[in-house]
């Protein structure tokens, strides 16, 4: 699809205000401590037992996720992809950012911490669907999930609950390996599981109207 200069800028514009949104989702759910969504319980458990925070060890994943498309592809790993690569460090830092705006947030019931697991399963899909509005380039996990089932007979949907699963499996491993007890997967990382998809095809109707007049193509 070809896309005008200002049409590009005003579609990046919008991917960054998607992993904005994003990155508030996840430190709401962060600040929920019912459990991270899948895609961010491993950084979350990597951050509990090293000196990284867990932006930086978002940032980490997400590289890795691009190296191992690189691998998996090889000539057919598209150049244009490689701008994965500077949207992790910034949906990286951005989610420290928004853990630092929403330091002083606390709870004060089992209610209270649904509360804020909520809002921040909402935001999260809400930035997906701007992030996928915005068509310009997908973060580094959904990317390799792409090129997972461009290489093998998945569907993106089977494949995208695979990879969930097999996320939170490390983050388990990782968390009695090295902490000695269960972090950042919980009752909420189930329902992050379970609803984020679900909203976001809601949501994705709605953005969808919005961007179709936006920009000068329609989105999909």
């Amino acid at each position: 699809m070809h896309l005008n200069k200002k049409d590009l800028i005003k579609r990046y514009i919008f991917l960054f205000v998607g992993l904005t949104i994003m990155a508030f989702g996840i430190a709401f759910s962060i600040k929920a401590n019912l459990g991270t969504s899948p895609i961010s319980s491993v950084p979350y458990v990597v951050s509990s037992f090293t000196s990284l925070s867990v932006g930086e060890a978002t940032i980490i994943m997400h590289c890795v996720f691009i190296l191992f498309q690189i691998l998996l592809l090889r000539k057919n790993f598209a150049l244009i992809q490689l701008m994965q690569l500077p949207v992790a460090f910034i949906f990286g830092y951005l989610t420290d950012f928004a853990l630092y705006i929403l330091e002083g947030i606390a709870y004060h019931s089992y209610l209270h911490q649904w509360f804020y697991c909520i809002v921040g399963i909402v935001l999260v899909a809400i930035g997906v669907s701007c992030e996928v509005a915005a068509n310009v380039v997908t973060l580094a996990g959904e990317g390799v999930i792409l090129a997972i089932c461009k290489v093998f007979p998945i569907r993106f949907g089977n494949m995208k609950v695979l990879f969930d699963i097999l996320l939170v499996c490390i983050a388990i491993v990782l968390s009695f390996v090295f902490i000695g007890r269960l972090v950042g997967v919980r009752e909420g990382t189930v329902a992050a599981a379970l609803l984020v998809g679900v909203f976001t095809k809601r949501f994705q109707k709605w953005i969808h109207k919005a961007t179709s007049k936006l920009f000068a193509f329609h989105t999909y």
